[in-house]
């Protein structure tokens, strides 16, 4: 049940939980723009890609774990906590003198992101009756889209302008006014469980089975090859600790997940829904821009500019869909969005060498509105599939499904767009054309295709050459395409399946 509270009361703490959004959301992005100056800084060259891949590795951990802790503790102490761990991150990952310093840092800034984004929807769920949730989960991933848009430019400023530590610093006065401002106006407004004990068993084979799902899917984007014994290993691991995350679920109190909420549609169907749209609109935006630089011969600036309308869109589409969700209900919202998030990735089939941008940027715009349009939708309706006082669960599985299947979907079509790269580049080594690429230059290449991007590389080739490479990669990316178009058609899929709308009380 929601309490009565003022207009300006309500203002302040969903301006609390939008902060701590825009935190998370802006952290995740801003910091890629000043990679390359802390590299010089710092050094540690080999660790670039764990400064990203350690905070999305906790970020993902902590989801569900805030998610239950929320269910039964005091959502407020638990917010302030998130933020402040964000915070202290933030604070110590700007005095840093080493890479390996940052990369555990960036794990502590994780743990804290995990935290806000499941505990600022869960806060503003709280203080919003069910029919106004629509409307303030639109507000809520509106400013998810413009940090996306704002991070890259606000990254590039403050290093131009400021110190690489900015990127940090930056978050301090804005977490530290959604802590006063949480700390000052929040109230709490559900009845909480008394005499439980916490799941450690459960949190703790959780925490390593997804740890290590994901670290196999991180390598796999990176490897050239399908299996090692390495992943193997670790999908093992992964397979083992969800089996005894199975039975500590059957034998805790008050378990993490509780397993009979796999046997509510509602429950099961809308996360699956996320996880398969995210699942292929990440896909997207992970290999979009190799697509507009490697095969379109576009600039990063070019690159930047028709990207933002997926981006802007899918801020557009949660935004609309939220003030229409009451009247459309939250299945026809997610059916409607996964069509329409079909049909646009069916267009990406479409894209060739000579496509041009504009049209590029129309047909990438509707894949982000149908985006808004699922992810809002289905995060209400796993909400009112379940009681009142499994809010924190809820809210947290969606966020929870939605980061698992952009990781796993962006792992997976790396490792697909390595294959065929391969396959590809080797091919064109063993032509004719191989004459025409000066050979220190083709073991660059079959090692690792980013050089191709490089401008000296690029002029360095015949217009022959050339053409064949940039053909190379759009084939190569058109399997991850074809993959994102499967993945939305089993969203709508799961969208259909849904059930109609029920509000539990």
């Amino acid at each position: 049940m929601t309490i009565a509270l003022r207009k300006n009361t309500r203002v302040l703490i969903l301006t609390a939980a939008l902060l701590a959004v825009f935190l998370g959301a802006l952290d995740a992005l801003i910091i890629g723009a000043a990679m390359p100056t802390i590299i010089a800084d710092l050094g540690g060259l080999e660790l670039y890609s764990w400064v990203f891949s350690a905070y999305m590795l906790t970020r993902t951990i902590s989801l569900p774990l805030f998610g239950k802790l929320a269910d039964l503790y005091s959502s407020k102490k638990l917010f302030v906590f998130a933020v402040g761990a964000f915070i202290l991150g933030s604070l110590l990952a700007g005095m840093v003198d080493s890479m390996p310093q940052l990369v555990c840092l960036r794990g502590l800034q994780g743990i804290g992101a995990g935290g806000n984004f499941a505990l600022a929807y869960i806060v503003v769920s709280e203080v919003s009756s069910p029919e106004e949730r629509g409307r303030m989960m639109g507000l809520i991933s509106f400013v998810w889209g413009v940090s996306s848009v704002m991070g890259p430019i606000m990254g590039g400023f403050i290093v131009t302008y400021l110190t690489w530590p900015w990127v940090f610093y930056i978050n301090l006065p804005v977490g530290g006014l959604a802590v006063f401002f949480i700390l000052r106006y929040f109230q709490e407004s559900r009845q909480k469980k008394s005499g439980v004990s916490v799941d450690y068993l459960g949190g703790l084979t959780l925490s390593t089975s997804i740890l290590a799902l994901l670290f196999a899917f991180l390598l796999l984007g990176e490897a050239h090859v399908w299996y090692s014994p390495g992943l193997i290993a670790l999908f093992v691991l992964s397979a083992s600790a969800g089996g005894l995350f199975w039975y500590a679920e059957r034998r805790a109190s008050e378990p993490i997940l509780p397993l009979h909420f796999l046997l509510t549609p509602g429950f099961t169907l809308s996360n699956g829904a996320a996880f398969f749209s995210s699942f292929a609109i990440f896909s997207l935006l992970a290999f979009l821009p190799l697509f507009i630089q490697g095969t379109l011969g576009r600039t990063a600036a070019e690159l930047g500019l028709v990207m933002v309308p997926l981006s802007l869109g899918w801020s557009a589409g949660a935004l609309i869909c939220g003030q229409l969700v009451n009247r459309l209900g939250e299945k026809l919202s997610a059916v409607l969005g996964a069509i329409l998030m079909f049909v646009s990735i069916a267009l990406t089939l479409t894209f060739n060498a000579d496509t041009d941008l504009f049209y590029f940027s129309v047909v990438v715009c509707p894949i982000g509105i149908g985006m808004g349009f699922v992810s809002v939708s289905t995060l209400l309706k796993v909400q009112n599939s379940l009681h009142e006082s499994d809010l924190g669960v809820a809210t947290s599985s969606q966020q929870f499904a939605r980061t698992l299947g952009g990781t796993i979907g962006i792992g997976f079509s790396g490792a697909l767009v390595s294959h065929y790269l391969d396959k590809s580049i080797n091919s064109l080594l063993n032509s004719p054309l191989r004459s025409e690429i000066p050979p220190n230059m083709a073991s660059q290449l079959a090692k690792n295709l980013q050089e191709f991007l490089r401008p000296e590389i690029i002029e360095s080739l015949s217009s022959t050459a050339l053409t064949a490479i940039r053909t190379s990669i759009g084939e190569g990316i058109k399997a991850v395409f074809w993959t994102a178009l499967l993945v939305s058609f089993l969203s709508i899929i799961m969208c259909k399946l849904m059930p109609e709308r029920k509000i539990v009380q």
